[in-house]
């Protein structure tokens, strides 16, 4: 009777699962143009800048996406430069082109983040810490403070803000920062992100949460291993941006990733189905709700 019991709950959890999934797939409206901003650095390289917006492009979605960046730019940095409104940025713009089809990435140096929080209506603007201070929460304040307040004074009342939370390093990393900040421990170095991560969501109203080093650490469990950075923090050109873009296509759109059949050049249909499982699987994770 037990083992019947027991079928059965499991019969009926992936039912409940399978619900949910429809239901947030026709619960939300798709929508059919949207522009995000990425206030950045080479970890939001990795996340927009290859494959979303041709994931995007699949669902139906025409997405614009301009990065912000500077390499390794920390929060404190970004805050220096909006408030001297400097012009330090290479600005990278990735749409498609609307006469000729063709995905496109479009740079202009010489950027302040004013004149790109203007240059378009946007509808998302995203912020992040740098990687090698993302779990040293001493390095995030007063200074997202700063930087939030300054943005909310220059987008429109339309405009959300999501915070994107970056990941551990590989354990072979040879970053060097690695061991003066997380003693070459990748596990240390999580557990520090997720409660730098956490004191981030309790002292800001976000409206939205981009989990993407819980979808890398994820990841790693499964048979992919500890192989999706290309230099031990940097993503790697297939599974790593490929998961990264996956995972902000489910939380900007509320569409879910499986079944794309798009994916860069390299990849298996294994590691692609993989990736994307544990992308719609993380998307709704916050570091509130892990233990």
């Amino acid at each position: 009777m037990r083992k019947i019991h027991y079928i059965l709950i499991v019969l009926l959890l992936a039912l409940a699962e399978v619900l949910f999934v429809a239901h947030r797939q026709t619960s939300r409206v798709i929508p059919r143009e949207m522009k995000v901003l990425c206030i950045g650095n080479s970890f939001s390289i990795d996340a927009v800048e290859n494959n979303l917006v041709q994931l995007a492009a699949e669902k139906g979605i025409d997405l614009t996406v301009g990065n912000l960046y500077i390499g390794g730019c920390s929060l404190e940095r970004h805050a220096l430069n909006i408030r001297r409104d400097s012009a330090a940025y290479s600005y990278r713009l990735m749409r498609r082109n609307a006469e000729t089809g063709e995905f496109e990435r479009i740079v202009t140096e010489e950027m302040p983040i004013l004149r790109a929080l203007q240059s378009d209506e946007w509808d998302v603007v995203t912020m992040q810490q740098a990687s090698h201070y993302s779990g040293q929460w001493f390095t995030y304040e007063p200074f997202l403070t700063e930087l939030i307040d300054s943005v909310k004074l220059h987008i429109l009342p339309k405009t959300k803000i999501y915070w994107y939370m970056t990941w551990a390093y590989q354990q072979d990393a040879t970053h060097p920062a690695f061991r003066p900040n997380y003693n070459n421990d990748q596990q240390y170095m999580y557990d520090e992100i997720l409660g730098c991560n956490r004191q981030v969501l309790r002292s800001h109203n976000f409206d939205g949460f981009i989990p993407g080093g819980i979808a890398i650490q994820t990841a790693r469990g499964t048979k992919l291993g500890d192989t999706l950075c290309r230099d031990g923090f940097h993503l790697s050109y297939t599974c790593g941006r490929y998961l990264m873009a996956c995972l902000w296509l489910e939380v900007l759109t509320g569409q879910t990733a499986m079944g794309c059949k798009y994916m860069p050049e390299g990849m298996t249909a294994e590691e692609r189905n993989i990736v994307q499982r544990v992308a719609h699987y993380t998307s709704g994770v916050t570091p509130m709700n892990l233990r």
